[in-house]
């Protein structure tokens, strides 16, 4: 009798638990798919990691390019915030009025037009449903899925972050999440 209940009571008890405390998952059903919910995440990381880098620049620096005819660092941004709405809006989401200036280097004007544009991908992406992550869509790069044409959006978003680290490097800025490490040894 003593083995019995030496087995068999653990067991009723996690099947009492298991009955008792749901999953997650069961109780509070996620609203979006899995998808969307890490894809906001990795907006949030790169938009941190964007303005973090973008507000480390002096602002004497942000005029600043490494050739003639390349983007200069507040260009680097603003075609960053600028692709955002036109790539949001190849997906069906409404650009705002206007065209995207490139002429502009005052930094805090840049932080704020980065933010919203990041606002603007956020909205959308939130409200896309597991049936439209598979729909095709067209775009400047040609057919393809919503969810793939999401992951190009972030992948130029990345490209451009990288271009701002080598940027900063190049002026004697370290990426603030960098300093840390590179004291470590």
């Amino acid at each position: 009798m003593r083995k019995f209940n030496s087995i068999f009571f653990p067991l009723i008890i996690a099947a009492l638990l298991l009955v008792i405390i749901k999953p997650a998952s069961a109780t509070n059903p996620p609203s979006q798919p899995v998808f969307v919910q890490e894809y906001l995440g990795h907006l949030d990381f790169i938009e941190g990691r964007l303005l973090q880098l973008e507000g480390a620049m002096a602002q004497d620096q942000m005029g600043w390019s490494p050739a003639e005819g390349v983007r200069s660092c507040a260009q680097i941004y603003l075609h960053v915030a600028g692709a955002n709405y036109f790539l949001a809006s190849k997906m069906g989401f409404e650009m705002p009025e206007g065209e995207m200036d490139e002429s502009i280097t005052d930094k805090d004007k840049i932080a704020e037009m980065l933010k919203e544009s990041f606002k603007v991908v956020k909205k959308y992406a939130a409200d896309v449903t597991e049936e439209q992550l598979g729909e095709i869509v067209k775009t400047p790069f040609g057919e393809m899925s919503r969810g793939s044409f999401m992951t190009a959006l972030l992948n130029h978003m990345h490209e451009h972050l990288g271009q701002g680290i080598a940027y900063a490097r190049m002026n004697g800025v370290t990426p603030p999440w960098s300093k840390k490490e590179e004291g470590e040894g």
